[in-house]
């Protein structure tokens, strides 16, 4: 019995795994609203190194379509700044030399509708996964038959992996649904 709880954790730690790595990838998707995830990916050159623009500067949202960046050291404004030009989030920063400012447009319909399909193609990669983590499971359990473990007891460990596999699936739909209801929120 020991070895069909390893398949069950084996399958959701991937099945976890899958989801969390969705909301990540939903939290990089600009909705229209200001949200400090979009800056993730931006790396600045900092003495040298490549660092993420959150180990150099406060990042805030004094207002829903306004996110501020106050450089920790004054002199970091112009890499900043060229650094966010250079990111593909696609917002022209202005710098009052104290703060950069990124003024977040409103979203057109044809924008929101594309930035739900990109939504709906993470979604459904979370889904392979998730079901590629039970297909996994399933797999290993069919095997441990040959090691001498009874029908029953794989079948009914196949039907827990399914009520796991349901309970991502259901986590999936429940970002996803979240996710286009705050794009196409105008």
């Amino acid at each position: 019995m020991a070895e069909v709880k390893e398949y069950y954790k084996a399958a959701e730690d991937k099945m976890s795994q899958a989801v969390s790595h969705l909301d990540d990838s939903l939290a990089h998707i600009r909705a229209g609203k200001a949200n400090v995830r979009i800056l993730d990916p931006i790396r600045v050159d900092y003495y040298g190194s490549m660092t993420p623009l959150s180990g150099v500067a406060t990042i805030t949202t004094p207002d829903a379509r306004t996110i501020a960046i106050q450089p920790w050291e004054k002199k970091l404004i112009g890499e900043i700044e060229k650094a966010i030009m250079n990111s593909e989030i696609g917002i022209t920063p202005e710098n009052n030399g104290e703060i950069i400012r990124l003024c977040i447009p409103p979203l057109t319909e044809d924008r929101r509708k594309t930035l739900v399909k990109q939504a709906r193609a993470e979604g459904e990669d979370a889904k392979v996964s998730v079901r590629n983590a039970r297909r996994d499971a399933i797999d290993g359990l069919k095997k441990e038959i040959k090691n001498g473990l009874s029908e029953d007891v794989e079948k009914d460990a196949e039907s827990e992996v399914q009520k796991i596999h349901d309970r991502y699936i259901k986590k999936v739909d429940e970002l996803l649904a979240a996710k286009e209801k705050e794009i196409m929120t105008v």
